[in-house]
């Protein structure tokens, strides 16, 4: 039994240690109060411009010039975190920001032995000496760093504190965490790493100007050795393992970070928002396989010429891959400059959709005879490329062939400014010369695009005429999105079979691409841009001064660029649209009178229609068996087209009026069944015309 003075001494005791401890933690909890340690809520890190799936594309490097990459646990590989954390703190899961055991072993080691042999640092520590830097290694240093992690646990928890870690490690130079050191030294992001690539990344941060492997390859050897050592004394890995693992080479080389997509990336600086990467809807795999073929074939074409490439996804307008110069750091190409957003004449490039609204009014099929030879349009007299003449040619031939007078002769029949009228709806702006109306030259060039225009434009033609605003992620928040018909599905048809017939360049593999080409007048600008059915890539050579080269051309220069583009993009081929119901494309020989010849005169001049000629229906023809899916359950109605005649029209379908008049010259019917049926239209001035069909 215990006397009366012990008890009393036992109290006394029991009751100072409660005091010197609460006295112990309001200490702490002043100091905690008075002194909080610099923990700002996001840190100071690159800002990244990533892909449409998260993927790096740029960093930019810090204000004080590192590059330092925010990190979370879920972008670094697993083993790799268990092999830190075994080497550098392996109770870190358990400890509250100091591990006792391993501070009293570093102070016997350093009494028994006479210096340093291990610190006996935490990771949470190490965060406090990264966040605040000692000015000296003395005790009072080491005090004061074991009171930050103190309060760097109270404030974070255990990921948090590591993935601070990660991010501001120093890895030699002006590397500061495992992704950038990852990318600089094995090309990658550290979420797959082998073990000799993760043995090496735990090892570097302990001395990283003296272990760097681009400066000091035998001494970084060495280091990432001993963690394999260590890992094997850990459990972590088995003796095999880690001796398979010391034989793979360190790379002696520091690579630089991503660098693509340069002219989105800075124009995207100005959304950066701090600790908030910025997302593109590039796809990386795409936009590097551009850049290189960009850069080769600048090599190839000569000094101080230029590529620019834009490829897009025509189901949605975003931009999957786009290089606005061979390279962004040539001066002698003016690599700086934009090319996609630059406004040059695109020469040929535009005849598709002349042509587009020919079959689109009923005026051409594809096999009627249109005349190529000299003609004069009140003082404009259009001349080939080659400067010769073929005579009479095919529809499908003039534009295969990109002839200069048929597309003319189309154009004037079409009106050029019904042309500039879509492209408006269709989100593109033209240039016109200042206080000049569309005149007949836009069709051979004489008009101002970009290469973003054009590429959204023939988003229509990949898309059965449906075409939708191009976009990258540059654009404000509240930038509209433009969805137009820039033709209709059976016009777009027309022109897709047309242009898929146009024969590749040499040596290019035909991947089922229609595909169109132009130069601009004086050789200053060759284009190419192609399409499958859900992908369309546009191509510009040139210089960004506009002078002229000799010899361009967009069947030359740009032209192979456009193939090869097309294959190293990495996405698979889609089949081009498929022939929509109703598509009117006969034989020669099955042609109406009416689209036979596109008209012209004795004297080769285009001859002006009469004064409101009589109604004629060239669509459907007479005769003609129509294939409209009668017989399955989702039917489409039937176009029908006619010239002549005078505004407005009604239209009759077996002897029962179509709902109401219209002033335009086409119309649609929705057929009650398959068989016979008799189409009749009348103009204003009560002349009429029909036809007899069989529809199926």
């Amino acid at each position: 039994m215990f006397s009366r003075k012990f008890l009393r001494r036992t109290a006394i005791a029991g009751v100072s240690l409660v005091g010197f401890a609460a006295i112990s933690v309001a200490a702490l909890w002043g100091f905690d109060r008075a002194f909080p340690p610099p923990l700002p809520a996001t840190l100071t890190v690159s800002t990244e411009v990533q892909d449409r799936d998260g993927l790096l594309l740029r960093a930019f490097a810090t204000p004080d010039g590192y590059w330092r990459l925010e990190t979370r646990l879920d972008q670094v590989d697993k083993q790799f975190v268990d092999m830190l954390v075994a080497y550098e703190d392996k109770r870190f899961w358990d400890h509250r920001g100091v591990d006792l055991l391993a501070l009293g072993r570093a102070a016997g080691q350093l009494v028994t032995s006479g210096h340093i042999v291990s610190g006996g640092s935490t990771l949470s520590m190490q965060l406090a000496r990264l966040i605040e830097p000692r000015d000296s290694r003395s005790l009072g240093s080491k005090i004061k760093q074991i009171l930050r992690a103190v309060q760097i646990e109270r404030r974070l928890s255990k990921r948090e504190i590591l993935e601070r870690y990660l991010t501001l490690a120093p890895y030699g130079g002006n590397l500061e965490g495992v992704r950038a050191a990852s990318l600089a030294y094995f090309g990658k992001e550290p979420k797959r790493l082998s073990v000799s690539e993760s043995a090496l990344l735990v090892a570097l941060p302990q001395l990283p100007e003296r272990r760097r492997p681009d400066r000091n390859l035998d001494i970084a050897h060495a280091a990432r050795d001993r963690v394999l050592t260590r890992m094997v004394s850990a459990g972590l890995l088995g003796e095999r393992e880690a001796a398979r693992a010391s034989l793979d080479d360190v790379a002696g080389l520091r690579r630089k970070l991503p660098a693509l997509a340069a002219h989105a990336s800075y124009a995207m600086l100005p959304k950066a928002q701090p600790g908030k990467p910025l997302q593109l809807t590039i796809r990386r795999s795409v936009q590097q396989g551009l850049e290189q073929v960009a850069r080769e074939a600048a090599a190839r074409l000569g000094p101080k010429l230029s590529v620019a490439m834009v490829m897009a996804d025509a189901r949605t307008g975003d931009i999957l891959g786009e290089v606005g110069s061979a390279n962004f750091f040539d001066a002698s190409r003016s690599g700086w400059i934009d090319m996609t957003k630059v406004v040059r004449s695109p020469g040929s490039t535009l005849k598709p959709f002349i042509y587009g609204l020919a079959f689109e009014q009923g005026l051409v099929a594809q096999e009627t005879i249109i005349e190529d030879s000299p003609v004069d349009f009140g003082g404009y007299r259009p001349k080939n490329f080659d400067m010769g003449y073929q005579g009479d040619v095919s529809i499908r031939q003039a534009l295969q062939l990109s002839l200069n007078v048929p597309a003319i002769r189309v154009l004037d029949a079409v009106g050029p400014a019904r042309l500039t009228a879509r492209f408006r709806q269709a989100g593109v702006n033209p240039i016109l010369p200042v206080n000049e109306a569309p005149g007949l030259a836009i069709g051979l060039g004489g008009v101002g695009v970009t290469l973003r225009d054009l590429v959204q434009l023939y988003t229509g033609l990949a898309n059965g005429g449906k075409m939708h605003s191009l976009h990258d992620g540059t654009e404000p928040a509240n930038a509209e999105r433009t969805t137009a018909t820039i033709l209709d599905d059976q016009a777009a048809w027309q022109i897709n079979d047309i242009l898929s017939g146009v024969k590749p360049p040499e040596g290019a593999a035909q991947r089922g691409i229609a595909y169109k080409t132009g130069t601009s007048y004086g050789y200053r600008d060759a284009w190419s841009v192609g399409f499958d059915g859900r992908y369309v890539l546009g191509v510009w050579v040139g210089r960004a001064d506009a002078s002229p080269i000799p010899g361009l051309s967009g069947y030359v220069s740009a032209a192979p660029i456009l193939f090869e583009g097309f294959v190293r993009s990495g996405l698979a081929s889609v089949p081009l649209p498929g022939r929509p119901p109703g598509v009117f494309n006969p034989k020669r020989d099955e042609l109406p009178v009416t689209l036979t010849r596109f008209g012209a005169g004795s004297d080769g001049l285009v001859q002006a229609t009469p004064t409101e000629p009589a109604p004629v229906i060239i669509f459907p023809p007479n005769g003609a068996r129509v294939d409209l899916g009668m017989n399955s359950a989702d039917t489409s109605p039937l176009v029908l087209k006619l010239q002549g005649g005078r505004a407005p029209f009604r239209w009759l379908a077996n002897g029962k009026p179509l709902a109401g008049v219209d002033r335009r010259r086409t119309a649609t019917w929705q057929p009650d069944g398959a068989g016979y049926s008799t189409l009749t239209v009348i103009d204003a001035a009560g002349r009429a015309a029909s036809v007899k069909i069989f529809v199926e």
